[in-house]
């Protein structure tokens, strides 16, 4: 009997240093692990010990006799992935990590961003070093998408933030919660308050579409519509168009499978998760039978991960619809398809695709549309969205790479409600250098450099040092990485004395802004959530206004 790694891995790699036969893949230094979409256990050489399951902070690992039906085909996904990969140890204990000597005191660092990639790097540091940690949010609330981007019928995913939580207990982190940097305190005083400044603050814009009625109303990022339905404060008083039959995602990646799902799942089984009450109220009177999901590439370069394709098998009362004809594959996808170098999830995305185009839909049900090789051109209508026109594609080869063209044939579709679901993008943090380019914070290794030298005692984390890739896990080894290099400057004495301690940082935020949220606050708010969730069987009953959180934190 072995362990099988499932749908929720979070790719953080907790996992891997615990196996004591090393048989988890792949592991952070090999080159297959940045673009992984999950871990796998090889079944010939597991021992059956659960040093991984006790490990894994979203439970996405279970023994393969207790795999449940909507789980079972991960057994052949972990197989398969070592038919291609076969396991080759030369397995090194991992050295431990660098700590400061005592005698250089207590290291103080400022944290601005309470998300994943900020908590990371808090439980690096509060793992490493004699530390006093200072965390900022504008929200009055921490976990950043955890909380607010993370579909609420993931429910194991959100699972991360109760080991963050366990984490951070001791007073040496602190929270600063409804605290805005750059308002309440500028950048220059959390340098004069600390050692260092770790910028986690993601990557909070969206992308365009630059097409034609993109202005129009019906037309939305699929960023509001998820902050929406997980009730984040500054989201929670839109309103989205619900009232047409038919909804229209641009983009293919596990966004844009998030908001197909909430959009035509049962209502019902949305009331058993954590997802906003408006929302929810919204969801019931919703028309949508229909989300047409468009993607401007192939089946085979399709941006979402095929745990999550997957998943649509186990809708209840949806059909996944794909028409054969957008399966025929051109000559290169084919070869990339037929290559044994591919990885096996190139292969599993198009099996599942053919899989479903083969199933007849039941008309009683709604319906997930996937169409490739489509490109919005424009979106329809004088004072609202009434449909949207998008060109066929073709992929051609250019510089070795497959990019999609335009053949000159158009389509429309009509809709009153089209969610863009094409990427997010930084944006610039005051007093540090940007990359307008690459819409990042210009950083080596997290290290913050400007005109190529480091700006002392300036350091990011997460989006907004590599740009929005990656999982949730992806930030702990990204972590890591920013932490030891902080570590490295604090014990090489190239970080400046604070001027100021943790006592009149307390004093000068308290005046600065009477609604501040501490550690004290922020508990109250979750007892609150949670005792109203258990009331109603649900996870936790969310505040979704400023107002309401605030008041709660009292």
């Amino acid at each position: 009997m072995a362990y099988v790694i499932t749908q929720r891995c979070c790719n953080d790699a907790s996992c891997v240093s615990e196996c004591p036969v090393d048989c988890i893949r792949p592991t952070p230094d090999q080159r297959e692990f940045a673009t992984a979409e999950m871990l796998h256990i090889d079944p010939d050489t597991c021992i059956d010990c659960g040093a991984c399951v006790d490990a894994c902070p979203v439970d996405a690992i279970f023994s393969e006799d207790e795999l449940s039906a909507s789980l079972a085909r991960y057994r052949d996904i972990n197989a398969a992935w070592f038919r291609r990969h076969p396991l080759e140890s030369n397995y090194d204990p991992i050295p431990a990590p660098v700590r400061p000597p005592k005698n250089l005191g207590t290291l103080r660092v400022a944290i601005v961003g309470a998300g994943p990639a900020a908590c990371y790097a808090a439980d690096e540091l509060l793992r490493r070093s004699d530390v006093e940690v200072e965390m900022f949010d504008r929200l009055p609330t921490p976990w950043g998408l955890v909380r607010a981007g993370v579909a609420p019928d993931h429910a194991g995913t959100k699972a991360v933030a109760d080991m963050f939580d366990s984490a951070f207990r001791r007073e040496t982190l602190q929270y600063y919660l409804n605290v805005e940097v750059g308002t309440h305190i500028d950048h220059a005083e959390l340098l004069a308050h600390h050692h260092a400044v770790i910028y986690a603050v993601g990557a909070s814009a969206d992308r365009q579409l630059n097409v034609p009625g993109e202005e129009l109303p019906g037309s939305h990022s699929a960023t509001e519509f998820v902050a929406w339905y997980n009730g984040h404060p500054d989201f929670a008083d839109r309103a989205f168009d619900l009232s047409g039959e038919r909804a229209v995602i641009v983009g293919n990646g596990n966004v844009a499978l998030d908001v197909a799902r909430v959009l035509t799942v049962d209502p019902d089984e949305l009331a058993k998760t954590d997802i906003a009450d408006h929302a929810l109220d919204a969801l019931r009177r919703s028309n949508i039978r229909e989300v047409v999901v468009l993607g401007r590439r192939g089946p085979l370069q399709a941006a979402y991960s095929s745990p999550e394709f997957l998943a649509l098998t186990h809708l209840r009362g949806v059909d996944v619809i794909i028409d054969p004809a957008d399966l025929e594959l051109d000559p290169a996808s084919r070869a990339l398809l037929d290559d044994p170098e591919s990885e096996p999830s190139v292969a599993l995305k198009y099996e599942l695709a053919k899989e479903y185009s083969a199933v007849a839909p039941n008309p009683d049900n709604k319906r997930i549309v996937f169409r490739y090789l489509a490109t919005p051109t424009a979106l329809l209508g004088e004072n609202h969205v009434t449909g949207i026109e998008f060109a066929h594609n073709e992929l051609v080869e250019e510089g070795g790479q497959l990019v999609a063209r335009p053949t000159g044939e158009t389509e429309t579709l009509d809709t009153a409600l089209v969610l863009r679901s094409i990427g997010y993008r930084g944006v610039p943090v005051a007093n540090l250098p940007f990359d307008e380019q690459r819409a990042v914070v210009p950083n080596e290794d997290g290290r913050v450099v400007d005109g190529g030298e480091p700006v002392p005692g300036v350091y990011v984390s997460g989006w907004i040092k590599r740009g929005p890739r990656g999982v949730i896990g992806s930030n702990r080894l990204d972590a890591e990485q920013t932490v030891e290099h902080l570590i490295a400057d604090f014990i090489a004495g190239r970080l400046a004395a604070p001027t100021a301690g943790r006592a009149e940082l307390q004093a000068l935020l308290a005046e600065r802004q009477p609604d501040l949220v501490d550690r004290k606050g922020w508990k109250t708010i979750d007892q609150q959530e949670r005792t109203a969730g258990k009331a109603a069987g649900r996870p936790r009953v969310k505040f979704t206004t400023r107002e309401a959180l605030l008041k709660a934190a009292e």
